[in-house]
């Protein structure tokens, strides 16, 4: 098992490719931490029978002023971590015209704030102790744009922005920061898009299917383990070959 003996932290771990990641970790031998606003308990159940052990944090991280104190309470719980993966995020799509700023601030501070806030604090601990990798789920859509996602682009991409440059103030202590830009997953966020729009997307994917999270969590794993252990401040696209 690839990850036995680690710890991980995975935010937004409740559903989706969070779920999946952190299933895939515990199958892996981890001890996974996740944080959401719904507790999966079925998620614990499954740690048991695959070597990995869950741990179920419920917290809000829409609420940036009290990261900093959950973050602390964490780290002396678990010990630190030696994977975290950034992965909670939200949507509020609108056109840009009639975006209020209170949507496009929301994005901004649960995709990119607190994903900066969580990873602050885990890497002091990670470069002290020398050793650790951070994943953030990025998206095409951070790379390419995309109409009505003003506000989920300008997230995505800043936190992409946030990859590089953190790589490169933590690479010489032993940390690699690496990001995963998934394309169209099937999931509950993308089950909200008009069908219409579904096939638009389709017909520009070369492998002619919707990706699932597992798709995106076979990356992630593989950037948290040591095979991945000379790749740092890159930018991994699982988009079926979508902006070729």
């Amino acid at each position: 098992m690839i990850l036995e003996n680690k710890k991980a932290l995975v935010t937004g771990a409740s559903r989706g490719i969070g779920r999946a990641v952190s299933e895939s970790f515990l199958r892996e031998g981890a001890e996974v931490w996740g944080i959401g606003t719904r507790e999966p308990a079925d998620l614990a159940e499954r740690a048991g029978g695959s070597g990995g052990r869950f741990r179920w944090v419920t917290a809000d991280l829409g609420d940036l002023d009290g990261i900093g104190d959950l973050m602390e309470e964490l780290l002396k719980a678990s010990g630190g971590f030696d994977v975290l993966v950034n992965n909670a995020g939200i949507t509020r799509d609108k056109l840009s015209f009639r975006m209020s700023l209170a949507d496009f601030q929301k994005v901004l501070d649960v995709n990119l704030s607190a994903a900066f806030l969580v990873s602050r604090a885990v890497s002091r601990d990670m470069v002290r102790r020398r050793s650790g990798s951070i994943i953030n789920m990025a998206s095409v859509v951070g790379i390419h744009g995309n109409g009505g996602q003003a506000n989920y682009a300008a997230s995505k991409g800043g936190l992409i922005g946030v990859t590089k440059s953190v790589a490169l103030e933590v690479a010489s202590r032993g940390v690699r920061v690496n990001a995963v830009a998934p394309g169209f997953i099937s999931s509950d966020m993308t089950d909200a898009i008009p069908e219409a729009a579904k096939a638009a997307m389709l017909d520009r994917i070369p492998l002619k299917r919707p990706g699932v999270p597992e798709d995106v969590a076979a990356a992630v794993l593989f950037l948290a383990s040591d095979a991945s252990s000379y790749i740092t401040g890159q930018v991994i696209s699982v988009d079926g070959g979508m902006f070729i």
